[in-house]
């Protein structure tokens, strides 16, 4: 029997910030001069991001006075560090995280106790016992529970964990597991004004999503195949490091292009094994706009059969690994959505995944 993604819960911390209030903190935060502001403010205006969702409320203020995390000064110094937002992420995280399975259980009328598995998602804090210890004792969960935690694996991450999901259906028939994915990504910003800091301020947003697995259920999204592809050629554009002011990304802007031609060279093989040219629902991991532009070019797709992707980009933006799972989510929801589904999300590596799914 297949297993089946049944529901999924979503939750996002306070209010939604609106992309230009970003704009102008960032200005502020780089000492940018006047001409510098208005390229600034043009990258912001073309994102294809209309707001975003942060654990920080300081995004959302002009005035350093109101500043609650970052030193009340327009310089943010002293700037803080790694420490520092790791309390953030061990405050906030399991909050969220706690929020995003309460609305996934309701959907699928499945009591807390009854979840037999635990895998959770996070590249952007981790400590130990860990934030599915804390999920563990706030949800009621039992304690013979098994936990699995995927760390640092960037945006394809949560792919990995329906897979392990899958898996675990598999051999034991009559699992519930629960993938939960959290992702503060906000909470690491960087000041200093170069290309990869401006690239990753620009996109990504805080978001936490849970999803339920089962093989005993006929309903929802069926797992049907799914594949891995490394392109050795991007392990340095696309990178995640710890700095002593938290966790630094690379981030070229060389990676639309690489994905695309990455897709072209495996377009064969992809079609061997998924089908792909009779697909026609899409769910691509929004990581940025043209991100989105070049892999739909690249499979010969209009943007209405992706179009979910492009609205959780606009209305989120680029939340690492729980993206993927706002646009499922999406597509769960969606009455007009029927058959075969590609979802494909990429990260450090560079790494492809796919993912065939059936609605």
């Amino acid at each position: 029997m297949q297993s089946h993604i049944v529901s999924i819960g979503l939750a996002n911390p306070g209010n939604p910030i609106p992309q230009e209030n970003i704009s102008r903190f960032m200005q502020m935060a780089h000492g940018l001069d006047s001409s510098e502001s208005r390229k600034l403010g043009f990258v912001y205006r073309k994102s294809g991001i209309r707001q975003r969702f942060s654990a920080l409320k300081d995004f959302n203020q002009e005035d350093p006075g109101k500043f609650a995390f970052f030193p009340n000064n327009h310089t943010l110094e002293p700037f803080p560090g790694t420490a520092s937002r790791m309390q953030v992420f061990r405050k906030e995280a399991p909050v969220l995280a706690n929020l995003a399975i309460q609305r996934c259980l309701v959907k699928a009328d499945v009591l807390p106790e009854k979840v037999s598995h635990l895998i959770l998602v996070s590249c952007t804090g981790m400590y130990a016992p860990g934030v599915e210890m804390d999920i563990i004792q706030a949800m009621g969960f039992s304690n013979n529970i098994e936990r699995y935690a995927i760390h640092f694996m960037g945006c394809y991450a949560a792919f990995n964990a329906i897979k392990l999901a899958d898996r675990i259906c598999r051999s034991e028939a009559e699992s519930n597991v629960l993938v939960v994915g959290v992702e503060l990504c906000t909470i690491h910003f960087q000041k200093e004004y170069n290309e990869d800091n401006v690239i990753a301020n620009a996109l990504f947003g805080d978001g936490a999503a849970a999803v339920l697995i089962k093989s005993s259920s006929l309903e929802g999204l069926a797992i049907k195949q799914y594949q891995s592809n490394i392109l050795i050629e991007g392990e340095s554009e696309m990178a995640w490091s710890i700095g002593d002011f938290g966790f630094e990304m690379k981030l070229s802007k060389y990676i639309p292009e690489l994905l695309s031609n990455g897709i072209r060279e495996f377009r064969k093989n992809l079609e061997t094994k998924f089908g792909i040219s009779q697909i026609r629902q899409f769910a691509i991991h929004p990581g940025g706009k043209q991100i989105l532009r070049k892999i739909e070019a690249a499979f010969g797709i209009g943007e209405e059969q992706n179009s979910h992707a492009h609205r959780v980009l606009e209305k989120f933006g680029n939340m690492s690994s729980v993206t993927i799972l706002f646009v499922l989510a999406a597509i769960l929801d969606d009455p007009g959505i029927h058959g075969d589904i590609l979802a494909m999300g990429f990260g450090p590596g560079l790494t492809l995944e796919t993912l065939l799914l059936e609605k």
